[in-house]
């Protein structure tokens, strides 16, 4: 890659296995939104307006010293796709699905946030899961201005801790505003430390996070994979059992056995897999 700085914005130059459209629509994060040339978000407290020309981003509004701090691990980019790519492909089904969405990243979310995220997505689908993260964001989070608008940080777990049950109603997240409050009060109080479970095992990791009222083992292994660097996580939920079953079995079979055989056939890569599959069956209505 090759980085310049263009006044206000950056150009990243040569980057490979990268799509927007790929990273913001396989389903593993909620807060960013297609605009006439790009994607606008926000992340780790930082708003930001990205585009793509052929193998050029451009992120407008922003600094190098943003992109060491945050853009460069946040879209993954030290690791090696192609790499990955190569090892998947290993059948007909696997090379499909990954040159269908040959420019999925996993994005490095913060841990938390995501967390309550993918509770947020439990039964849910994703206009309103967005809508209710928006809500969540504008109501508790700390503005940010970027680029003449106004945008909002995800809300801390200290700040969310802090409210009661009609104070979260108005976000409109029903049955959910229990389980929000709950996991906020565990994080800020230190009763669970997301970031050492960043170096713990998955085992270890997903037993802690299923502690929390309204995780399941679908939401745990989202959350290990999407922000505390567990590639080996593999989310079972009713689509994924779907696409599996239809790719690779001839009769129905349980989430644990999905589970298992992503395990064996994966590996470590298990995740990555997960979001080839889900992204390539989706947009082409396989085994959905």
């Amino acid at each position: 890659m090759r980085i310049i700085e263009d006044n206000d914005n950056l150009i990243v130059k040569n980057v490979r296995d990268f799509k927007l459209e790929h990273i913001f629509d396989c389903g593993q994060c909620f807060r960013w939104n297609k605009c006439n040339d790009g994607y606008i978000g926000v992340a780790y407290g930082k708003a930001l307006k990205i585009a793509q020309n052929g193998d050029t981003l451009t992120l407008f509004g922003t600094s190098k010293e943003d992109w060491n701090r945050v853009w460069c691990d946040y879209f993954d980019m030290h690791r090696d796709y192609g790499r990955i790519k190569s090892a998947l492909s290993s059948d007909e089904i696997m090379e499909s699905a990954v040159n269908f969405g040959s420019g999925i990243r996993i994005l490095n979310q913060d841990p938390f946030e995501c967390l309550i995220s993918f509770i947020i997505s439990a039964s849910n689908n994703i206009p309103r899961i967005k809508k209710i993260i928006d809500s969540l964001c504008t109501n508790f989070g700390e503005e940010i201005h970027y680029m003449g608008n106004i945008y909002h940080s995800f809300p801390s777990p200290e700040r969310l801790s802090q409210l009661s049950a009609e104070d979260i109603s108005v976000i409109r997240a029903g049955f959910r505003d229990k389980y929000i409050l709950n996991s906020a009060k565990a994080v800020s109080s230190g009763i669970i430390d997301l970031e050492c479970l960043k170096k713990s095992s998955f085992e270890y990791a997903k037993r802690e996070l299923l502690k929390l009222n309204g995780v399941g083992s679908k939401v745990a292994e989202c959350v290990l994979l999407f922000s505390l660097g567990k590639s080996d996580s593999f989310p079972v939920d009713v689509w994924i059992k779907r696409i599996v079953e239809h790719c690779y079995f001839s009769e129905e079979q349980t989430k644990e056995a999905i589970s298992a055989f992503a395990k064996e056939k994966f590996g470590a890569l298990g995740g990555f897999a997960q979001q080839y599959l889900f992204f390539w069956a989706r947009e082409n209505k396989i085994g959905i």
